[in-house]
């Protein structure tokens, strides 16, 4: 009689272990379904001091990024021509719900001009706002050191790229 009551009781410890690790687990699943995920995307390798390489003579074109949180990014695109900055931008990346975009805006202005991104690979990606006539379309991509980027429309595309600025 003694064997069966251990017996009995070995398999009543046993499946209380295993409905216990079960529970567990399910809490542990649970737990995870219920985080914010874990973004894959990120811009990071834009960031730093960045000077134009192939600028006109007399001008100096630089951008600069930083990164605000996991899901934006900011940057400042300006030329200096004498002495002076003869333009200037705001840019930002920022993911708003499921869709990254890219978002632009120059003093003077009251709103951002938003490109939705396209695609999205690692070290590249393309944006884009078809409502718009120039540029309509803008690229970013990463080339062994360099930084290249273009904005195209209809029938223009304009290539930059861009060296990064020792600190």
């Amino acid at each position: 009689m003694k064997k069966a009551t251990i017996y009995f009781s070995l398999i009543a410890i046993t499946i209380l272990s295993l409905s216990a690790c079960k529970n567990i687990s399910d809490k542990k699943n649970e737990a995870q379904k219920n985080e914010t995920p874990i973004l894959t995307e990120n811009f990071d390798w834009l960031l730093g001091k960045w000077q134009r390489t192939n600028e006109e003579e007399g001008k100096e074109t630089f951008e600069n990024w930083d990164k605000k949180s996991e899901i934006e990014y900011n940057g400042i695109g300006f030329t200096i021509q004498n002495n002076d900055t003869v333009k200037q931008e705001k840019i930002k990346i920022i993911r708003k719900g499921e869709k990254w975009n890219l978002e632009v805006i120059s003093p003077g202005e009251t709103d951002w001009t938003k490109f939705e991104i396209t695609s999205l690979e690692k070290d590249k990606f393309t944006c884009e706002n078809p409502e718009l006539e120039f540029p309509n379309k803008i690229k970013y991509w990463k080339e062994g050191n360099k930084i290249k980027a273009s904005v195209s429309g209809k029938d223009l595309e304009i290539p930059f790229e861009f060296k990064k600025v020792k600190p």
